[in-house]
């Protein structure tokens, strides 16, 4: 059973910008091999998220909803930004042979991994993650995040 690291963090989130403004703040967090697991329904905000992310570490390329690819790798920017690879775990279905196959445990030596749907998926890649659950009330729109860092 995963243990928490940290305490449990919470944001309301009104608006895109401000969901990527969170982005930009866990970026600074970050560090290579750093993984993040994005938990959350449709329009929640984890692609805004991850623009935030990618943003706040200064990679080149656009982030945009994986929703025909599996995973995208953007390079690090100018000066000293991390490379980051955005993934969705939602199109493996399951297949573990397919999560395999995209050898992300290379990629956490060295770039920052978001994983969108990745609860329950991909924290056996690295001994610690930073899950961020988004949520979305339907009847108010409202979005709100909450952060903290797991262990084991």
């Amino acid at each position: 059973m995963a243990e928490r690291r940290g305490p449990v963090a919470m944001r309301e989130l009104p608006t895109v910008a401000d969901t990527e403004a969170l982005g930009r703040e866990l970026a600074d967090l970050l560090r290579p091999g750093d993984l993040v697991v994005l938990d959350g329904p449709l329009g929640a905000g984890k692609t805004a998220l991850t623009r935030g992310i990618a943003a706040g570490l200064g990679v080149a390329g656009r982030v945009s909803s994986p929703t025909f690819i599996i995973a995208r790798q953007h390079r690090a920017g100018a000066g000293n930004s991390v490379p980051l690879v955005h993934v969705d775990a939602y199109r493996l279905g399951g297949d573990l042979a397919e999560l395999d196959a995209l050898d992300l445990d290379a990629d956490l030596e060295e770039a920052v991994v978001v994983v969108e749907w990745g609860l329950g998926v991909v924290e056996h890649l690295t001994d610690r993650h930073l899950r961020v659950r988004l949520r979305r009330e339907p009847e108010t729109e409202t979005r709100t995040a909450t952060w903290e860092w797991i262990d084991g």
